[in-house]
């Protein structure tokens, strides 16, 4: 196996086509629609003419949503609303159909695919297909340990790749990226206020299940803390993973990256998938132009991730749940800009 070099996503992740984006831009100006009419269905338009090459701009037919999946160590101090360990739940409830993702994904017809990459249970206890490409068995506690060894580390930016090919080379013309974790937010807060030199209190949130204020105190500090040991590693993006992510972001981080490489768009979700599309940025500055962010979480630290990579999200309903529920409900506003994109009558 190669060894893994993050520099040359710089140079293999290309900006969606400009040129397609003005020849959108200009088959739109010749509809009878006002201009400024359709509002952000407009710059969807454009986009999706942009990272699918064509004009006009295809139906999205085939999206899929991705999760991946971790528990994390620093859930032990209390930090989550959930108990620690027990993101097999949220797993077992997407996979029986009943959680919030799954029945807006049923009712979308569109699949589900989740990744265990470091749940805390024995991987017998579910399907084969989601437990593959596990690494370990929960993530490091990020306070006081590294997440991940520099050799797991790198075992989850590789599998991360290897599904965003699986998902290319399968016809995927859309992923909607979530997440399922406990202690998750806190990880990506360290990431979060690392990357943008804050401090712990400006990126603790209350979660999607909210926490009280004794939880969110020791959120608080379990940041600070961890931002202690993130800060000398800022400069290697997956020795920052491992030091203060976890399997579940660092395999996310090497599905987005490599999802722009083979020019797939992605709908980012919540506060996760915001810090390891900042963390993607570090890597490659182009990569953020094949993504879109769907919703506003209500996370402190999605606001700023999203700030500074200049996204702005889609839609803002106090949606909180997380998993990638959010995500999915801005798919029928992507899939609306392309159906109009593509069908407005054009003047000659």
């Amino acid at each position: 196996m190669s060894a893994l070099n993050l520099d040359d996503f710089a140079q293999l992740i290309e900006r969606p086509d400009a040129d397609l984006r003005r020849a959108a831009e200009d088959r739109r100006a010749r509809t009878p629609v006002p201009p400024g009419a359709l509002g952000r269905l407009d710059e969807l338009g454009g986009w999706l003419a942009a990272v699918q090459q064509r004009v006009p701009v295809q139906p999205v037919k085939r999206p899929q949503v991705v999760l991946f999946a971790g528990d994390h160590g620093v859930a032990e101090l209390g930090v989550s609303a959930r108990p620690a360990g027990g993101t097999k739940d949220l797993v077992r409830a997407v996979l029986d159909g009943v959680s919030p993702v799954a029945v807006l994904a049923r009712d979308a017809a569109v699949p589900v695919r989740v990744v265990d990459m470091a749940l805390d249970c024995d991987p017998a206890e579910l399907p084969q297909e989601v437990t593959r490409h596990r690494v370990r068995r929960g993530s490091g506690r990020i306070d006081v340990e590294d997440a991940l060894t520099a050799e797991e580390a790198e075992a989850a930016f590789r599998a991360g790749m290897a599904i965003a090919d699986e998902e290319a080379d399968a016809g995927t013309d859309l992923v909607v990226l979530g997440d399922l974790s406990v202690g998750g937010t806190t990880a990506a807060g360290t990431l979060i206020a690392a990357l943008c030199g804050t401090d712990a209190s400006v990126v603790t949130g209350r979660g999607g299940r909210p926490i009280d204020d004794l939880a969110w105190m020791r959120k608080c500090a379990a940041i600070r803390d961890a931002l202690r040991r993130a800060r000398p590693v800022l400069g290697d993006q997956l020795e920052l993973l491992a030091t203060v992510g976890g399997a579940d972001l660092t395999a996310a981080t090497g599905f987005l990256l490599q999802s722009a490489v083979r020019r797939t768009p992605v709908i980012l979700d919540g506060v996760v998938s915001a810090a390891v599309a900042l963390v993607a940025q570090r890597v490659a500055f182009r990569a953020p132009d094949w993504w879109v962010a769907g919703q506003a979480s209500g996370e402190p630290a999605q606001a700023k991730a999203l700030d500074r990579i200049a996204l702005n999200p889609l839609l803002d309903h106090g949606v909180t749940t997380g998993e990638g529920a959010g995500a999915l409900l801005a798919l029928p506003l992507v899939r609306a800009a392309a159906a109009l994109a593509a069908e407005l009558p054009v003047r000659d």
